[in-house]
């Protein structure tokens, strides 16, 4: 048996070493939420981020919520002000292994809702890639903003809260931007964004245009911004996904491997007024 892995479910770690793996990657997804102009602090139980200035899920959540029953539904009431004041439309948990397990029934109780089923990867294969990826430019920003809001459906103002927020994520050293140019055309074919904060790396968005996708270019936007966060002092890689989605398939197939699970759960703060 795999002193590592959990006995009734032997492709996830055991529940210690998930915990202790979970709270490394949250201080990094934490940390990477914050730039430039984020805030984090405790609420409760838990650990809260917001960041106006950052459109992406991961910049306004709350996780690690472990403690005694009532003090979780105490954080989870906590929490429902705390995003209706940042003017947020919903608050957000990820419950991962740093959250207690009763978090289900609770969250129930409080009526938030379980919304998605997430797995973290971590990223073994350090496989061969082209060469291909290039770090981001000003004059790639735009193209960015307009790749990733095609992919997810960003509002205008969204876009714009984007394009704010690659250009201080350009200038931070914890940062990993790369893009690959569509060859023969005057943009880019897709694009990686990563993050390091104490050891540990963060593979945070990867997009390839759809008309340019399975030509490897997102194999080789991983590998190579996966190789510079380990260059930057990281000494483990993850990722985030969804279970069982197109995103997990894509992650296995470029060296990740399941971890443990992340259950994210929502309130809508426009039911509570």
């Amino acid at each position: 048996m795999d002193p590592l892995h959990d006995p009734d479910d032997e492709t996830l770690l055991d529940p210690r070493q998930a915990r202790d793996l979970a709270g490394l990657v949250e201080t990094a997804r934490l940390a990477s939420a914050v730039v430039r102009y984020g805030v984090r602090t405790r609420v409760g139980v838990g650990t809260v981020v917001l960041n106006q200035d950052n459109p992406l899920p991961v910049a306004n959540h709350a996780c690690a919520l472990w403690g005694t029953g009532a003090q979780v539904a105490g954080t989870l009431m906590e929490l429902e002000q705390v995003f209706a004041e940042a003017g947020r439309s919903e608050a957000v948990v990820y419950a991962s292994p740093t959250t207690v397990g009763e978090i289900e029934g609770i969250a129930d109780d409080a009526l938030w809702r379980a919304v998605e089923e997430q797995v973290v990867l971590l990223h073994r294969d350090r496989g061969f890639s082209r060469g291909v990826a290039r770090p981001v430019e000003d004059r790639d920003l735009e193209g960015v903003v307009e790749l990733y809001a095609d992919e997810t459906g960003l509002s205008e103002e969204g876009e714009q809260r984007l394009a704010r927020h690659l250009g201080h994520r350009a200038d931070e050293n914890r940062a990993v931007l790369l893009v690959v140019d569509d060859p023969g055309v005057d943009r880019i074919a897709g694009f990686v964004q990563g993050f390091v904060e104490r050891g540990v790396g963060l593979i945070e968005q990867v997009v390839v245009r759809p008309g340019r996708r399975r030509r490897g270019y997102g194999h080789d936007l991983v590998t190579e911004a996966a190789e510079e966060l380990r260059r930057m002092g990281a000494l483990l890689v993850a990722g985030h996904a969804e279970e069982g989605g197109t995103a997990q398939r894509f992650a296995e197939a470029t060296g990740f491997e399941v971890a443990y699970g992340v259950t994210a759960y929502a309130r809508r703060i426009d039911d509570l007024l």
